[in-house]
């Protein structure tokens, strides 16, 4: 009889559970639902679309291990009892911009650099523990909290990461409202701790210095933070009976699910694009475009992220009046490199690079190249050369670029799967669609429940792989005007 294991994954959209087959991966039954829109959000939607979820699929009484992948740098603020004392600021919400500049300014200051002090900061920041700050990071959200609602910050007994509340409810620890709930049985994983902007993910601690930079002083002595876990070191079990892994952050997570190892690149293509490396070294890249985080196996996950994707064909085909496949039908009827008309994609600002009031702006037009096929063939070359531009973030850190996976919304597209390889001058594989997240997580699960020093090796199923000449005028002509905005 099959032994099953659970993956979740607690996104910022919904919550998506996948029972697997322990040894072979094999999909037995699935469910799903939807979380409440908004960048700020209480958890117990998240418990509530868990349990829905779980009803969806079938219950897990028959699941000998579960793990949790969830949406990054959160925050979740507890009490002394447990309570949850505001909406958790997801990852997306923005208010907390102002703060990692101070948090920046700051650590240069302490470090001397008065005067210089976001250079220095940044620096420190990076060479210190592999990321700077941005509005994303926990430590900014705390910080804010600090400034701006100073009697929530007081009452702070315990922060947690979304996916670490969430699994600190499955154990049981976390009770039902009125329960007695265990605030020293919070834990959670490199991954995702490494996304708070005041872990260490090399030595594998938290910065005292960094946490009360954000916090206060005194604060780390005072506040609980989770327990950081190893890759498969279980975290408790649930009332059924079930070993609960130590999760992941969501991009750890997929890479950990579509079996990613040192020299892969993970290309996801959704409403923001990601480029994630396996690395067996931790980078600093003091510019901040690329985020030293930990990978859900032990090693470590460079990553960088543009907000702009798939929105980028959104775009062109609300332009072109047209369906997606019908952007795609133009965009190849097109050559390589749109007759000269270019796109750079900053249509909401931009993160990678750092533009967030940048725009959007369509170069070279002429009577003869204003045409919908090359709009829709410089659409994504666009979002071709964006992702290119975060590979090229990597290779500058020494970090191998070897295989190519191309996942999300964007993926799907017949032009991008065509066009990549051209720009990227490499093949690029593109798995069957799939819940990668809660993938990984199951199979963190199974790693947990069968033992081994490595994860159970899944097929990576129904991948296709893409090739296609070399086309350096996309990427030429797209640097050539990159940096005019």
């Amino acid at each position: 009889m099959a032994r099953l294991v659970a993956g979740v994954d607690s996104s910022t959209q919904s919550c998506k559970i996948v029972i697997r087959d322990a040894e072979t991966g094999a999909l037995v039954r699935s469910g799903s639902a939807k979380h409440p829109d908004g960048t700020s959000v209480h958890p117990k939607h998240w418990w509530a679309a868990y349990q829905e979820a779980v009803a969806q699929a079938g219950g897990l009484d028959d699941v000998e291990a579960i793990a949790v992948g969830g949406q990054q740098h959160g925050l979740v603020a507890l009490d002394a009892d447990g309570e949850v004392i505001r909406d958790a600021l997801l990852w997306n919400d923005t208010r907390s911009a102002g703060a990692a500049l101070d948090l920046i300014r700051e650590l240069g200051e302490l470090r001397g650099g008065a005067g210089t002090g976001a250079v220095d900061g940044a620096t420190a920041y990076a060479e210190e523990i592999g990321v700077v700050p941005v509005a994303s990071f926990t430590a900014t959200k705390v910080r804010w909290l600090r400034d701006n609602e100073p009697e929530n910050m007081a009452r702070v007994a315990a922060i947690a990461l979304p996916h670490d509340w969430l699994m600190w409810q499955i154990i049981g620890a976390g009770g039902e409202p009125g329960a007695a709930r265990d605030l020293s049985a919070l834990v959670t994983d490199r991954s995702d701790a490494s996304g708070t902007a005041y872990f260490n993910p090399v030595t594998n601690e938290y910065d005292r210095e960094l946490f009360e930079l954000a916090a206060g002083p005194g604060a780390f002595d005072r506040i609980t933070l989770p327990r950081v876990l190893g890759p498969a070191e279980s975290a408790g079990r649930t009332p059924w009976g079930a070993l609960v892994g130590p999760g992941a952050g969501d991009n750890a997570g997929a890479a950990l699910g579509l079996g990613a190892a040192s020299g892969d690149i993970v290309l996801s293509v959704g409403t923001s694009g990601v480029v994630t490396a396996v690395s067996a070294t931790q980078v600093a890249d003091v510019t901040g475009n690329v985020a030293g985080f930990a990978s859900a196996s032990g090693e470590y996950l460079p990553l960088v992220c543009t907000i702009n994707a798939s929105r980028i064909l959104d775009v062109a085909r609300k332009i072109l009046g047209v369906t997606y496949d019908e952007l795609a039908e133009l965009a190849l009827s097109a050559q390589p490199g749109a007759g000269g008309l270019v796109l750079v994609p900053y249509f909401e600002g931009e993160r990678t690079p750092n533009r967030p009031d940048a725009t959007g702006t369509l170069h070279g037009m002429t009577l003869e190249n204003s045409t919908p096929a090359n709009i829709a063939r410089a659409a994504v070359e666009a979002l071709c050369c964006s992702l290119a531009d975060g590979i090229d973030a990597l290779r500058e850190l020494g970090v191998a670029v070897e295989r190519l996976l191309l996942i999300g919304g964007g993926a799907q597209s017949p032009a991008t799967r065509a066009i990549a390889p051209a720009v990227f001058g490499l093949p690029v594989t593109v798995p069957a669609p799939g819940e990668y997240v809660a993938d990984g997580a199951a199979r963190q699960a199974a790693w947990v429940l069968l033992g081994g020093d490595t994860p159970p090796a899944w097929p990576l199923a129904g991948a296709e792989v893409f090739e296609a000449e070399p086309a350096p005028i996309i990427r030429e002509q797209y640097a050539a005007v990159r940096d005019l905005v």
